[in-house]
């Protein structure tokens, strides 16, 4: 602002000295009749030539295109700078996404693996043991307390097992797909205090890559995990429908809400790694909702299907 002020500020001083010299003849003329009365005035009228005012106005001129071009380099670096500022930010920026992303990939291999030792091995044994345990008390016809809470003992751990493995990677979606597990889902979730209704205009047969099946069922899960513990809602639907090679995913509650245009403040709600999920599947996600309007919120998903 200062540069701006002191460029105005000599401009208006040359462009005014420069309407006090005459420029032609005739303001010579008019000059000389004005100051009939003060003759050393006129004399120093007189031995001002054109070409020294030819002289003054290059030089006027030289100094305002200096300014000029101090102004447009200066206006360059800045806009440089700006420039190498938003680059740094979209750097750090992809830095942290990637570094998010491999905890996703990581955490969803882990989970993978412990779902499949829980369910090929542990349980399988706690199955082998309880099925001995069958045998020898059928074959002896023994009939003890003991032995039958032992059996029950181990039923209860082979269930215990296989909803944690459920959870890890359920079955229903390794077997047979996206849209069996999300229904699923939404019956498991579905009790006295809130009911999940499930739609899907896409055949309940499509299966999708593993990977994208998998993010998915995760993205979606956690979103209903937010509507239970946060939303106070006693209703919530979610819809599936293919358009021009997109999935896309809609979840409506009609819950009390919140303010969406403070997403990056909501922590609590891990919506940043739902975006960042999505954003890993190159699609995009969108959120309406009002604090406190009981208007509900709306949370469209919409992924390129690969």
């Amino acid at each position: 602002m200062f540069f701006i002020r002191l460029f105005i500020s000599f401009l208006i001083l040359v462009f005014s000295g420069n309407k006090l010299l005459p420029q032609d003849n005739n303001s010579l003329e008019k000059v000389k009749i004005s100051n009939v009365e003060n003759p050393k005035k006129t004399q120093d009228l007189k031995e001002i030539t054109p070409e020294q005012l030819r002289n003054k106005r290059l030089v006027s001129l030289s100094v305002i295109l200096i300014i000029l071009l101090f102004f447009l380099f200066y206006f360059v670096y800045q806009n440089n700078k700006l420039k190498q500022k938003i680059k740094r930010k979209d750097a750090k920026q992809k830095i942290l996404l990637n570094v998010i992303n491999a905890g996703i990939d990581s955490q969803e291999t882990e989970q993978k693996k412990i779902a499949s030792f829980l369910h090929d091995n542990i349980n399988s044994l706690l199955s082998s043991a309880g099925l001995h345990l069958n045998v020898f008390t059928t074959k002896n016809n023994i009939q003890s307390e003991e032995i039958q809470k032992a059996k029950a003992i181990l039923l209860e751990a082979h269930d215990l097992l296989r909803d944690i493995s459920h959870d890890l990677v359920p079955t229903l979606l390794v077997r047979f797909g996206l849209i069996y597990a999300l229904e699923d889902l939404c019956e498991r979730n579905s009790n006295s205090s809130i009911e999940f209704k499930f739609s899907s205009s896409v055949l309940t047969e499509t299966r999708y890559s593993e990977k994208f099946e998998t993010k998915l069922y995760f993205i979606v899960s956690e979103l209903l995990s937010n509507i239970i513990k946060h939303s106070e809602a006693q209703k919530a639907q979610i819809s599936l429908h293919e358009n021009q090679n997109q999935l896309i995913i809609i979840i409506h509650d009609n819950g009390k809400g919140f303010n969406a245009e403070k997403l990056n403040e909501i922590e609590g709600f891990g919506l940043n790694r739902i975006r960042v999920r999505i954003k890993k599947l190159k699609g995009n996600f969108s959120i309406i909702s009002r604090a406190n309007e009981n208007t509900g919120t709306s949370v469209k998903i919409k992924v390129p299907i690969s």
